[in-house]
């Protein structure tokens, strides 16, 4: 699917998905990624939703956002809820959804200046 988005130049913003894939300013990635609104963090070592663990997370938690999109794959599922807690007590919202939703909405977050990540498990 192709996205259009606002006027965001200069900006990251998510330009296509599809299965097993998203594109970022036309650039198509196959990995899981982070994607902030200035920054585009691919070697995140999360790799599947299966072996998604703290310390993944933890690498999250220093990003200055006031929100993470957590992209769980083409499905949503949901982390143990201690995996999350530590982006509860630094006051950092986490939204879980599967992987389009989260392009859709990091795009609508970001349009609106908001301090957003999204944390994609691609694999």
């Amino acid at each position: 699917m192709k996205l259009h988005s606002a006027n965001t130049t200069g900006l990251n913003t998510f330009t296509g998905y599809g299965q097993g894939y998203v594109m970022v300013n036309g650039e198509r990635h196959d990995k899981s990624l982070v994607v902030l609104p200035r920054r585009i963090v691919t070697d995140w070592a999360a790799s599947t939703f299966e072996a998604l663990a703290a310390e993944h997370l933890a690498v999250l938690l220093d990003l200055e956002c006031e929100v993470v999109l957590l992209g769980t794959g083409s499905v949503l599922r949901f982390p143990r809820p201690e995996l999350l807690q530590p982006f509860s007590a630094k006051g950092i919202g986490v939204e879980v959804m599967d992987v389009h939703a989260a392009c859709r909405t990091y795009n609508i977050l970001m349009a609106e200046e908001r301090k957003v990540a999204a944390a994609l498990l691609i694999g």
